[in-house]
């Protein structure tokens, strides 16, 4: 279903459309809302009216119109018995605040004049009976007795008290009219109401009817028709076109889908044109794989060949360059025992430099058993390791409480043995070497520390003494063949860490490196 065109001749938005849908609607629900909640105010004054306002005034002034009948009723029995019991109910009349004096006022307060001039006319009217009857007959009688009051004093107090009557069943009969008019508005205000929750019941069931064919028109018959397109071209069928339909939005996403078709249909045809060069470029791939294959082979081959066959010359070399010196050594001159001194120290370091490769070129390669590694083990089979060098170096060697990590207990110990190892060698002669391992937990990984007070190294050579062969003094000043902490680098970074030198506070070295927490490695 196509929408209706601007008249630039492009289909009108879903914006737009909605937008004025939304103002209509609103507008329509406003004036609805509007004298719902009008006609709900009145219908609740009016009910207020009637069961509050109306119904309280009636009661208080049904109740004062009693009091001033028994007011009445006790004067004429005090006047006839003289017993001060009998004007009690005078008495309580009096003392209670419930009088016509009091609904006076209050009528004067709501501000309904002709209320408060009938409340007003009552309370005079009971005020001229009490105080030019009442009172003068009870003192008179207290004062004179029984028969002291006069019949011409009877029959005043009896006009006066009709009188008082009158008003106050004036008062309550306007009351009663007053209600009675409240009575009839709430009845009328009540089936307005009703006609008003119709009417607002039929205006929600029509919006809902418009909702639902507005969305269906603009929205989902043109999306169903989309995705019919959509469909087509997705099982296959790339030569099927999207038609642009339904609102601006939809259209122009229509339009996109048609691009990205099109688009498709070329990437298709670039794919086919390039599908030989793909399968050449795999067949390399896989001689190249096979290449490192063999690359790999080669190097176990060449370690293999480095742990046997070199090093058995190696041994023969040292054993008879050894016997050279022992049985020729000070009968040729001083430069000959030189140079054997020099055939033997290199023999010897060459046999060592063997050893270290072939270590370091196993790491990673030789499999070893992955368990759970206490490093506070690894760190103890390490210096255990050292001990003739920390026995002859007099070295201290502590640790704070170490964690437990997956991994390879032998590189572990090797690790620690490699690093304590470096820091008694590079000691300072000025003061007994200190070790100190600590640990703490960073984000998912353990960051360890081996703190030592040597020599130190300098910050521009932090990176280079990770490098294999990289030494930074003289073998004649610190022996080794330089490979102990690029094993070390070698062995961490097996493990999933790194490891660097950070610069230290003060004297010494502070190397540092992260091993996963036993709990992500294992999960």
């Amino acid at each position: 279903m196509s929408a209706a065109p601007t008249p630039a001749g492009r289909p009108s938005t879903l914006r737009k459309r909605l937008r004025t849908a939304i103002i209509a609607t609103g507008v329509a629900l406003a004036v609805v809302l509007v004298g719902t909640v009008f006609v709900l105010l009145r219908l609740f004054d009016r009910q207020d009216a009637v069961t509050q306002t109306y119904f309280t005034a009636i009661t208080q002034a049904d109740g004062a119109f009693i009091q001033l009948v028994d007011a009445e009723t006790a004067v004429r029995g005090f006047a006839l018995t003289g017993d001060p019991i009998t004007l009690e109910p005078y008495e309580r009349a009096t003392a209670d605040d419930l009088s016509f004096r009091t609904l006076a006022d209050r009528e004067t307060q709501s501000g309904d004049e002709r209320l408060a001039a009938a409340a007003q006319t009552a309370a005079d009217a009971g005020r001229r009976w009490n105080e030019e009857f009442a009172i003068p007959v009870m003192d008179e009688v207290r004062a004179n007795g029984v028969g002291a009051v006069t019949t011409d004093e009877i029959e005043q107090g009896r006009v006066l008290f009709d009188d008082a009557r009158a008003a106050a069943e004036d008062y309550i009969d306007l009351l009663r009219d007053r209600r009675s008019d409240a009575v009839d508005e709430l009845a009328f205000w009540t089936l307005v109401g009703a006609g008003t929750v119709a009417l607002l019941v039929l205006a929600a069931v029509a919006l809902g009817i418009a909702l639902w064919v507005t969305l269906r028109r603009w929205i989902l018959e043109p999306l169903d028709s989309l995705a019919a397109d959509a469909r087509a071209v997705s099982s296959g069928d790339l030569t099927h076109p999207v038609a642009g339909v339904g609102p601006g939005e939809i259209s122009a996403l229509a339009g996109d889908i048609e691009r990205m078709r099109v688009a498709l249909v070329d990437q298709v045809q670039v794919l086919e044109s390039s599908r030989s060069e793909i399968a050449v470029a795999h067949e390399l791939l896989t001689e190249q794989a096979e290449e490192l294959r063999r690359s790999n082979r080669d190097l176990e081959q060449f370690a293999y060949v480095a742990s046997h066959d070199l090093q058995e010359p190696l041994r023969k070399i040292a054993s008879f360059t050894q016997l050279l010196q022992k049985r020729y050594g000070g009968q040729m001159d001083e430069r000959a025992d030189q140079y054997i001194g020099f055939a033997v120290d290199g023999a010897k370091r060459m046999q060592q430099l063997i050893q270290d490769l072939l270590g370091f070129s196993r790491v990673g390669r030789v499999g070893g058993e992955v368990t759970d590694v206490d490093l506070a083990s690894a760190l103890a089979a390490g210096v255990d390791n050292l001990s003739e060098a920390i026995a002859e170096s007099g070295a201290v060697v502590t640790h704070d409480e170490l964690p437990i990590v997956r991994g390879e207990e032998p590189l572990l110990v090797q690790l620690f043995q490699n690093l304590v190892g470096n820091a008694i060698k590079f000691r300072d002669p000025a003061r007994t070497p200190s070790v100190h391992v600590s640990a703490r937990r960073v984000a998912d990984s353990w960051e360890l520390e081996c703190r030592d007070n040597g020599i130190g190294i300098d910050q521009q050579y932090a990176e280079r003494v990770f490098v294999i062969f990289q030494r930074l003094h003289a073998k004649d000043v610190y022996e080794g063949t330089g490979i102990g902490l690029s094993l070390c680098k070698k062995i961490v970074e097996f493990h999933g860490g790194r490891i660097w030198i950070e610069q230290p506070d003060g004297e010494g070295t502070s190397i540092r490196w992260t091993l996963p927490a036993a709990d992500d490695v294992s999960s």
